[in-house]
């Protein structure tokens, strides 16, 4: 099992900054994919952004250019650094790990973009 712990979200202002970490329970060397998704109130939850064990990324449209995904499997750590905010980020983000054949979550921590 894999327990995922999410941090760093808050309010910011539109144009702002954040820095979200997901702590992983077990070692980052044997997690495959990781990454990010979020729910925004009334809407499905969507893919943010993905990273592979061996830092291979991909990014959902919106985000691209503005957010960046990062692993340091040594400290057991997911990142998402996300800039230039927008009122329309504003949502739950959730980290999850694919270890082995299941798919483990995080509980979710909240970014409100707005002035």
């Amino acid at each position: 099992q894999v327990q995922l712990v999410e941090s760093g979200g808050g309010l910011v202002q539109p144009g702002g900054s954040l820095r979200l970490s997901c702590a992983a329970s077990r070692t980052m060397f044997s997690i495959n994919d990781m990454g990010w998704y979020r729910q925004a109130p009334g809407k499905e939850r969507e893919l943010v952004a993905t990273i592979t064990r061996n830092g291979g990324t991909n990014y959902a449209d919106s985000v691209k250019g503005r957010f960046t995904i990062s692993r340091d499997n040594a400290r057991n750590t997911l990142y998402l650094q996300m800039n230039s905010l927008k009122p329309e980020d504003t949502a739950v983000y959730y980290c999850y790990a694919l270890y082995r054949t299941a798919t483990y979550w995080g509980q979710g921590t909240q970014v409100t973009v707005s002035s």
